[in-house]
């Protein structure tokens, strides 16, 4: 367990893993209070912090509309004077027997490098969405009501309350997002000019009906200008809204920022709605990207807490050679009301790993196109079908931003 007089430490040796530039003096002060010591593993070699490892306390969002204790696992680094010693594994089981004991039944987090934590268990359950969109040549068809929503602008602190309450009534909605702890939402208006890469200082506009805040967007404006004049880039850090209206008001906005060309999107859900509001979608330079991996820690308990979108009763035999108490089969039975996931004799219907269940589990990844790649058997006919449309979710899941 991490002590407060070794964090700067122990922080320190997390900056130099990711590249030793320092951060700012906000940021380092963000992460000091976000830092959750009694989650957060060191290891030190004589006097040397060489390894970091935390876990956050966070409630995800699960198909069904619950919200899900997990452990977002963060701040995970290994000295480069201490690789291929077991560090990382040593630090991933201590990390998963904590988060067993907590009776936390998942646990999450971004990758660095998307190839190091499938050995651990971990599968890719969310993807996100980036574009570049040429705005002088794409433009926009709005929903009836997008021009009885007014928007202005604020400065981002000002209304960060209101931003945070719109937010945190669309959390039931969308499998993946995080139910904000207090404190977490200074990250969403951190602005340190070293982020900016030449962009303005962060800017908002909020969306209104009737006086009430209905939608937020936050975003930088990055002027450029050449030899035909102006070509600057507006670049999208978060936009959110309650209904079509209010998120196409707050897309027209910024399609039509003055003296800009380009828009830049990052980290969007893959189901965007903006991307049915276009008029060319070639001309928006889509992208994915991994997000959210998921790793079941306790399969029964996880299985449970979700609903499925058609009933369900399928025995997975379920490999996980790192949490063996995994191991072995279970029988889900569930619907949209509710599941039960408990142990059986019964014969297996599916066979896959726990990787796999982490990816399928927040009904974005299909256990149908994992079986195409290998890594679902079928055991019973039908059972693959059944269980695919069981698991999947009628919007896709979505991480918002990083932890």
């Amino acid at each position: 367990m991490l002590q407060r007089s070794d964090w700067d430490d122990w922080y320190d040796n997390l900056i130099r893993a990711f590249g030793g530039v320092p951060e700012s003096s906000e940021e380092r002060e963000l992460y000091n209070a976000l830092t959750e010591y009694d989650r957060s593993l060191g290891v030190w070699d004589g006097d040397q912090c060489v390894a970091t490892a935390g876990a956050f306390s966070f409630r995800v969002t699960v198909p069904g509309g619950a919200c899900v204790p997990a452990a977002g696992i963060t701040m995970v680094s290994v000295a480069a004077t201490h690789r291929r010693r077991g560090v990382l594994t040593a630090m991933m089981r201590r990390q998963l027997d904590d988060i067993h004991a907590w009776g936390e039944p998942i646990a999450v987090l971004t990758a660095s490098e998307p190839a190091i934590y499938g050995r651990f268990g971990y599968g890719i359950g969310t993807l996100q969405l980036n574009a570049e969109i040429d705005t002088t040549r794409v433009r926009l068809s709005v929903p009836p009501g997008t021009d009885d929503v007014h928007l202005r602008y604020a400065v981002p602190a000002e209304v960060l309350d209101a931003c945070e309450a719109v937010y945190a009534r669309l959390v039931p909605g969308r499998p993946g997002l995080l139910a904000r702890q207090p404190g977490w939402e200074r990250l969403q208006v951190l602005d340190p000019e070293s982020e900016r890469s030449g962009a303005s200082p962060l800017q908002c506009v909020v969306a209104e009906r009737d006086g009430e805040v209905i939608g937020y967007a936050r975003f930088r404006v990055k002027p450029e200008w050449g030899p035909a004049g102006h070509n600057g880039a507006v670049i999208l850090s978060d936009l959110e809204g309650l209904d079509p209206a209010a998120r196409a008001a707050l897309w027209r906005f910024l399609f039509d920022i003055d003296l800009t060309s380009t828009l830049r999107t990052r980290a969007r859900p893959v189901d965007e709605d903006v991307q049915h509001l276009v008029s060319d979608i070639r001309r928006c330079n889509l992208r994915m990207k991994d997000s959210l991996h998921v790793r079941l820690v306790d399969v029964g308990a996880a299985l449970e807490a979700r609903t499925y979108q058609a009933p369900v009763d399928v025995v997975f035999e379920v490999e996980d050679a790192f949490c063996p108490w995994n191991e072995g089969r279970w029988r889900l039975t569930g619907d949209a009301k509710g599941a039960s996931c408990v142990r059986t004799g019964d014969s297996a219907d599916l066979a896959l790993s726990v990787r796999e269940l982490g990816a399928a589990y927040l009904g974005g990844v299909s256990l149908a196109s994992l079986a195409a790649a290998g890594r679902v058997r079928e055991l019973r006919k039908g059972a693959l079908a059944e269980a695919s449309v069981a698991f999947s979710s009628a919007v896709a899941p979505w991480l918002p931003h990083g932890f």
